[in-house]
């Protein structure tokens, strides 16, 4: 169980990591403001509490479950229809998600955990926005004489071209048009609509 439970708490971490990587990309890097680790820590906080009481409502689920389950001796009809066979499986979800939330706020109430949880994400994020430079580099910086795939990578990249970037060039075009005549723009000639 112990095993469960740390796959619980590291599946949060991460889930937190990714929040945070976010909100840091857009306040930082969209928005232009500096980065701080104190600015992100109410973030982690919150976002550690909320996966907490997710922990919390699964491990009620159990227990609701457990207990019809532990009047009902017949053959289950379907996966989440649960017979007296499965109380102690039932009792063994719910402690499991009880030790997740618990740890869940334990990790939240220390500030040297949540300014890992912001360091990692700032690094994740950093990450980020690495590759889109590197790609978007290599992309621009593409040169026929340079690249030793570039003829066999042509006809994807034309089919690209065709098949994405057309009509969504075409769909975007029609939007613009839309507002220019003062109606409002359709659902399908939203940029990236037929992507």
């Amino acid at each position: 169980m112990r095993d469960l439970v740390a796959e619980g708490v590291y599946v949060a971490a991460a889930a937190t990591r990714l929040a945070l990587k976010n909100k840091i990309l857009v306040e930082i890097l969209a928005g232009g403001a500096d980065f701080d680790v104190d600015r992100f820590l109410p973030d982690a906080r919150e976002t550690l509490l909320a996966l907490a009481g997710e922990a919390d409502a699964d491990g009620a689920r159990a227990r609701r479950e457990q207990k019809k389950a532990s009047r009902r001796f017949r053959d289950p009809y379907g996966s989440h229809d649960y017979s007296s066979r499965d109380v102690r499986n039932l009792r063994r979800r719910r402690k499991q998600a009880e030790r997740v939330a618990a740890e869940l706020r334990t990790r939240a109430s220390d500030d040297g955990e949540l300014r890992q949880l912001v360091e990692a994400a700032r690094e994740a994020a950093w990450a980020d926005v690495a590759r889109n430079i590197d790609r978007t580099l290599r992309i621009e910086a593409a040169r026929p004489d340079l690249e030793p795939d570039y003829d066999k990578m042509r006809e994807a990249r034309m089919q690209s071209l065709r098949l994405v970037d057309l009509p969504r060039l075409a769909a975007h075009k029609r939007r613009l048009e839309e507002i220019r005549a003062g109606g409002s723009p359709s659902v399908d000639a939203a940029p990236g609509a037929d992507s």
